[in-house]
């Protein structure tokens, strides 16, 4: 699928009350991109991935991804909203990592990283198991797969929520802010392992952050949001050098 069209908004609205938080915003991203999403607080940029993980549902228009409708689909012609089952079916192609970590507090790291394939995949225990440690290895905590989140630092809870996103094998990776709750010396750690996965795996990769030189490392495409659209787009080396639009100026050089 390298290079199709993985996510699109059409004309996509979202409103709290009377606040418009996304205007007829118009998208994509395509297979295997790694694209990040820049932009002031309250621009709309958290409000697109939490659409994508249906927390929340458009006021108007749609979101297809991999071709299919999120939380609308085709009924004797005519686009209806989705039932439950339609959406956990498209959705199980679609991984997040929060800015919380969200782990269960109960459950040790390697039942954390399994519970999800087990019971929503319906994976084999012993399958889940080794893709579980494959992932564990890669985010550097293998020793600790048999301790509770409690017993983790705030860094390598974020690298077990990393892994746990991953073990869904979803086609597409969504980044939250994914450091802005660690402490400063821990999120050099958690951004290594995202540079690692973002240029030795194929996923695609929506990514909201205020660290600019990660953006800048891994992105293909940076999209500057200003008022719930976008305003500006481009490769990082246009965007963090010499961006065209006023607003895209003042506002990284207020955050470089």
């Amino acid at each position: 699928m390298d290079g199709r069209e993985l996510i699109r908004f059409d004309r996509v609205t979202k409103r709290f009350g009377d606040n418009v938080v996304l205007d007829d915003l118009e998208f994509r991203v395509d297979s295997g991109k790694h694209v990040t999403l820049i932009g002031p607080s309250g621009s709309g940029k958290t409000t697109i991935l939490r659409l994508l993980m249906t927390l929340l549902k458009p006021d108007e228009g749609t979101i297809t991804v991999g071709g299919e409708y999120l939380t609308h689909e085709e009924k004797n012609g005519k686009l209806v909203p989705a039932g439950e089952k339609h959406i956990r079916e498209v959705r199980k192609n679609i991984g997040m990592v929060f800015q919380q970590f969200n782990l269960f507090p109960n459950m040790k790291v390697l039942r954390n990283i399994t519970e999800a394939p087990v019971n929503v995949l319906g994976l084999s225990k012993e399958e889940a198991d080794t893709r579980a440690r494959d992932l564990l290895e890669l985010v550097g905590l293998t020793e600790h797969m048999d301790k509770y989140p409690s017993q983790l630092s705030g860094g390598q809870q974020q690298r077990v929520a990393i892994a746990r996103a991953l073990a869904m094998r979803p086609q597409v990776l969504l980044l939250d802010e994914v450091t802005s709750a660690l402490d400063p010396e821990l999120v050099a750690g958690v951004l290594d392992v995202l540079r690692d996965i973002a240029h030795t795996t194929d996923i695609t990769m929506l990514c909201v952050t205020h660290e600019m030189s990660f953006a800048r490392d891994i992105s293909d495409d940076v999209l500057m949001f200003n008022e719930g659209k976008v305003i500006e787009s481009g490769s990082p080396d246009k965007m963090f050098n010499d961006p065209d639009h006023p607003r895209t100026r003042e506002f990284l050089g207020a955050v470089l």
